[in-house]
């Protein structure tokens, strides 16, 4: 079976057009058109790319499409099958941009988007209340909390760095407590 470029393109295409709903909603997508259509895959690899881009970090979809174009066609096939998935979210995205560009003018829509932008400043800090309950437990969580809080706010320190060292002190604190007890 020949396939070209343009097809794989094409089809990634159509599926990045009907695509909503995010990565979740990709699997019956592609298996209708790569599976049953076109038979250029397997359920079975379609249901292994699928897990393995869940894995990875990016988009679900865009991972997707890069594996199984590059089991169609190697490189060029994946590097097809992942513009073809993402021109469509990309013009959208553009498009857009534009009206909202334009949008954001208006008086009423920036009003709008002040009460919007406070509603999430709500949300947020429920989120983080919530959160609090079920993190800050005793006085060396509450410590650890301090000590990141401070060095992520008050010196330059990557949160990223924050998290990890976190992780890592909740881990030796467990292991200690275990111990103990």
């Amino acid at each position: 079976m020949k396939i070209t470029i343009r097809e794989i393109y094409l089809v990634f295409l159509k599926v990045g057009i009907i695509l909503l709903g995010g990565g979740y909603v990709i699997l019956p997508l592609l298996s209708k058109e790569l599976v049953e259509k076109r038979n250029w895959i397997t359920k079975e690899d379609l249901v292994e790319f699928y897990s393995i881009s869940q894995c990875l970090p990016g988009i679900i979809a865009a991972n997707t499409a890069v594996f199984t174009g590059y089991k169609l066609k190697g490189k060029y096939g994946a590097a097809a099958a992942v513009a073809g998935m993402c021109t469509s979210p990309f013009l959208a995205i553009v498009c857009l941009a534009t009206v909202l560009g334009q949008l954001t003018k208006v008086p009423l829509v920036v009003d709008i988007f002040w009460g919007v932008g406070i509603g999430i400043l709500i949300l947020l800090l429920l989120t983080v209340q919530e959160i609090w309950e079920t993190s800050i437990v005793d006085k060396f969580t509450l410590f650890l909390f301090l000590i990141v809080f401070a060095l992520t706010v008050f010196c330059t320190f990557s949160p990223v760095y924050s998290i990890i060292g976190a992780a890592f002190a909740g881990i030796i604190y467990k292991l200690i407590k275990r111990r103990v007890e």
